[in-house]
């Protein structure tokens, strides 16, 4: 992993908490929120950071900062298959 991969996942991370942050409590968002949030283009080109911040919302989850949600109801990073939501612990 590069630096420049590490900084990337640190903005994913932060912009996973922002926008959850700017939301009513029990709100969720999807990662490609935070993928066009951190991607500073024009173009589709956040598409590239979805995987990275499917990443980045599974290590909030290790740190206990959100969940990650399917049909509204929380499950574990390890069983979320297809699209997901991402929601603050609470």
């Amino acid at each position: 992993m590069t630096e420049n991969d590490r900084q990337t996942d640190r903005r994913l991370e932060r912009a996973i908490l922002e926008l959850l942050e700017r939301r009513g409590p029990s709100a969720t968002i999807c990662p490609s929120d935070a993928a066009r949030a951190v991607y500073e283009g024009d173009d589709d080109g956040w598409r590239a950071l979805m995987e990275p911040a499917r990443r980045a919302a599974r290590r909030l989850v290790t740190a206990g900062e959100v969940e990650i949600t399917q049909g509204g109801r929380p499950v574990s990073p390890a069983d979320a298959r297809g699209p997901i939501r991402i929601r603050r612990v609470g």
